[in-house]
Order: C-alpha cells, then sequence, then structure tokens
C-alpha cells in the first residue's frame, strides 16, 4: 500500500459483529474516498461463538463457513473501494478464508469489475489431528474429550501487513485479534519495527476502538434521559485518523446519526479490558493508565499517550468442542392473571421434567435476565412484582442436557401446555440446537505457523448463490 509516511492513515470500520447492519459500508467508504488520504476499510465479524458455529456450517457444506452476510456487506463498495485504492481488511473469512476469498473473487466478476488482489491468512486454525498434541500439552485435564468443533489461535498483526505490503487489494482473515485488523494496515503504512512498543500499543487501542463498531459512536451506550444520543436508526460508524506515532483521532461519516463525545470513547476504551495497565495482545501489551481522551472538534475526539510493552510470549487459543444439546420453549399468558397461570405452567414443567437435569424458568416482563432468580421464582412470587398485576407475561423454560431424546423432552412439554396446562396460553415457540463448550489455553508463540498467500480466481465460474 502507499507509504507516504507524512500523510495520515485512515482506517474506517464497518462492522463490529456478524449480522451488524449492512448498510454501514458505502457512507464510511465515501468519507475515505473524499479525504484523500491513504485508507483502509475493515469489517469485524468474528467472535468465539461465531467461528465455531462457521466450523459447524463448513462441515454440511465445504464450500461454506465463512460470513453469511459477506455479499451483502461487499457488494455495496467493492466498485468504489476498488477504483479509489481504498484496502479492506477483515476478518470476514471465519472458518473458511479460502472460501471466502473465492466468493469475493466471484462477485468482482458478477460485477464487471477487475480482479482483486486477494491475500487469505492462515495458521490460526489449530482443529485438525495434527495440533491435537500441543493442545493436549496446553490444556491438560481440561482437554475436551468430546469432538472438538473449534480451536484458533488470536493471531497478529504482522501477516497482515505483509500482505498489504505485497500490494493485497483485500486481505481475509481467520481468528485474528480484533485491533490487529487496524494495526496491520498501520504497520504496513508507516513501516514500524515490530519492537516499537509504543506505537504498536497507540495503533492496538485505535483498533480497540473501531472493532465493535457503532458502539464508540453512540450504539450500546444510549440511555435516554441520562445518555441521549441522537440519530439512533442512522448510526455513522467510525474512522480512525492515526498518525505517524500512533495516536488516533476517532470521527464518523459527515451527515449520519450517533456521536462521538469523551464518554463514548472512554467507554469503549474500557469495554473488554481485563487490566488497563496490561492489555494482551498477540502483538504488543497495552497500557492505558496514563491515555489522555480530548475533544478536538465535533464528533472528533483524539487518543494519545498510550504506552507499550512487549509482547506476550504465547498466543490464546479458544478450543470449542461439543457439548450436547440446548432446549427452550415459551409460551404466553395474557389478561386478569396472567402471572399466575405462567407461574402454574411453570410449576407444571418443573413436575413433568424433574430429574433431567437443571431448568432455567423465566417470567418475561416479571422476572428474567438475572440468574439468581431461577430457584426462588416459582416459590416467592415476591421475586416478580406481584402488586403490579401484568397482563402479559411470557414463560420461557430452558434446559441443557448431553442426550438429544432427553433435552427435546421439554419442547414436547411446553407444546403440551396448550392443552394440558393453565387456561389462555398461546403462541408457544421452541427450538432444539446443538451446544458449545469452549475451554481456552496460551500456547508458544513459535507453535503457531502464520503466513500469507495470494489467492487466484477459479478458471471457471463458481455457482454461487446471491
Amino acid at each position: 500500500m502507499p507509504n507516504d509516511q507524512k500523510t495520515n492513515l485512515l482506517v474506517g470500520c464497518a462492522a463490529g459483529f456478524s449480522g451488524d447492519r449492512t448498510d454501514a459500508a458505502l457512507p464510511v467508504v465515501q468519507a475515505l474516498i473524499a479525504s484523500g488520504q491513504p485508507a483502509v476499510l475493515i469489517f469485524e465479524t468474528l467472535a468465539e461463538r461465531t467461528l465455531a458455529l462457521a466450523q459447524l456450517a463448513r462441515r454440511t457444506d465445504p464450500d461454506a463457513g465463512y460470513e453469511p452476510l459477506l455479499v451483502d456487506l461487499l457488494r455495496p463498495v467493492l466498485a468504489q473501494c476498488l477504483a479509489h485504492g481504498v484496502r479492506i481488511v477483515s476478518n470476514f473469512g471465519a472458518a473458511n478464508p479460502h472460501g471466502a476469498a473465492r466468493r469475493i473473487h466471484a462477485l468482482a466478476a458478477e460485477l464487471g469489475l477487475s480482479r482483486p488482489r486477494i491475500a487469505v491468512l492462515q495458521g490460526d486454525d489449530l482443529s485438525g489431528p495434527e495440533h491435537r498434541a500441543l493442545l493436549q500439552g496446553a490444556l491438560g485435564s481440561a482437554m475436551p474429550t468430546e469432538p472438538i468443533v473449534s480451536a484458533n489461535a488470536y493471531i497478529g498483526a504482522q501477516a497482515i501487513a505483509d500482505a498489504l505490503r505485497e500490494g493485497a487489494d483485500i486481505v481475509v482473515c481467520g481468528r485474528v485479534a480484533d485491533p490487529s485488523l487496524v494495526l496491520g494496515p498501520a504497520l504496513a503504512h508507516y513501516g514500524w519495527a515490530l519492537d516499537d512498543w509504543d506505537r504498536l500499543a497507540r495503533a492496538t487501542m485505535a483498533g480497540h476502538l473501531l472493532e465493535c463498531g457503532a458502539q464508540v459512536t453512540g450504539g450500546y451506550f444510549a440511555d435516554p434521559g441520562y445518555k441521549d444520543v441522537a440519530g439512533l436508526a442512522q448510526l455513522g460508524y467510525p474512522i480512525a485518523e492515526i498518525d505517524a506515532d500512533g495516536h488516533c483521532t476517532i470521527t464518523k461519516p459527515p451527515g449520519t446519526g450517533g456521536c462521538i463525545t469523551e464518554r463514548t470513547v472512554k467507554e469503549q476504551l474500557l469495554y473488554e479490558l481485563h487490566d488497563p495497565a496490561a492489555y494482551l495482545t498477540p502483538d504488543v501489551v497495552a497500557d492505558i493508565t496514563t491515555a489522555r481522551v480530548t475533544t478536538v472538534g465535533a464528533d472528533a475526539v483524539r487518543l494519545e499517550g498510550v504506552q507499550g510493552h512487549a509482547r506476550p510470549a504465547t498466543l490464546k487459543v479458544n478450543v470449542c468442542f461439543e457439548s450436547g444439546w440446548f432446549a427452550e420453549g415459551e409460551i404466553s399468558y395474557a389478561g386478569s392473571r396472567a402471572e399466575a397461570r405462567a407461574r402454574l405452567a411453570g410449576e407444571v414443567l418443573r413436575e413433568r421434567l424433574q430429574g433431567l437435569g437443571q431448568l432455567r424458568i423465566d417470567l418475561i416482563g416479571v422476572t428474567s435476565i438475572f440468574g439468581d432468580d431461577t430457584s426462588r421464582w416459582l416459590d416467592d412470587p415476591a421475586a416478580g412484582d406481584a402488586h403490579n398485576d401484568p397482563r402479559d407475561v411470557r414463560l420461557r423454560v430452558a434446559l441443557q442436557h448431553r442426550d438429544h431424546a432427553i433435552a427435546q423432552r421439554l419442547v414436547r412439554e411446553v407444546t403440551a401446555l396448550y392443552t394440558c396446562g393453565p387456561a389462555g396460553g398461546g403462541g408457544v415457540r421452541t427450538a432444539m440446537r446443538p451446544r458449545l463448550g469452549t475451554v481456552s489455553c496460551l500456547v508458544p508463540r513459535d507453535a503457531v505457523a502464520v503466513r500469507f498467500e495470494m489467492v487466484e480466481p477459479a478458471l471457471q465460474p463458481l455457482e454461487v448463490s446471491p
């Protein structure tokens, strides 16, 4: 990518998780292009459970396993990004980065675009049998006895930077650390040394501010009357301007909703941060205890003062494994004495399903969300708000069990409440899905071989769904 170190790098984010809005990218890309500065667009679409689900999808279809919304995310902006030199970096490869690259090539062909240069990162996937000994040594007695669904190391930014330096228009990753999606382009642009800890830490925290998308522009922040956010329905997604020392200014596209204030930035800065003095990433250990957050304009907040320390000698690995089945069912009761009827239905289910395992029973609208009410909600009506006599209550019951047939008992019993339960029950909804367990460990850095390769388009057009 261009290496004009006198020109600040812009990195825009257009997704913060799998399932995020698909109309966010266009305003971000238009703002990046209008700036005339070197620019990169990132999509952050991966989480621990997302990756395991992607592996399950690939079991069913070897061509699947990447971000399901890949085409919806890219179609509105791919042409403009390629035409104006806006690079794209994302972890939407999930469990099948090569499949994602093939789909992007197919999309470019469908749109009549010139062939993009796509780099695919490899090395994070440790789920194969050749890695069992490594995982066993790291996990010890915590090693799952159940079939492993996914095992992925959090890799860092270096391979992303290398791919961009080799001329990649698009870099497709699997499990990289979220901030590395931003640090990689900064490394490529400025040519920082891999032990320039302060600069690496500053750009890492810029990535941390961007990685959740609209959370730093007012999403997941708004609280009417306390933290008001205008235009929540049309949130603008964030852009970081990163300078040669790694400091950044967070903005958003003009004319979009939401806000960027010191409060939104501070909330996101602390989000999922276990130790502000030692935020561990594959690239650096970041220390924000000396950070400064200051307003520098309308919807423009600057982050400075982050310090860095040597990166860890190990990489984190998440291992997801099959863990039985999760069953749940819901039914509604409305009108007079709705809560009493819903409680009675819960009592029926508790008696009918006794001995099968621990039930989770909630009265949505009366007592739910908080786990500490699970054992007392039936026995103590005061645990809910009995004085308000709610007239619309939904009973939810859930059970997890290793045996599919036993878990399915819950589904049948909830359905039977139509005629075997209290008066007026309706709107039954049930679900059964595989349950995944997760354990984490640390492995030596040199045990994970990270690399990238350029992926050429298929010689024959792929037959793919839109």
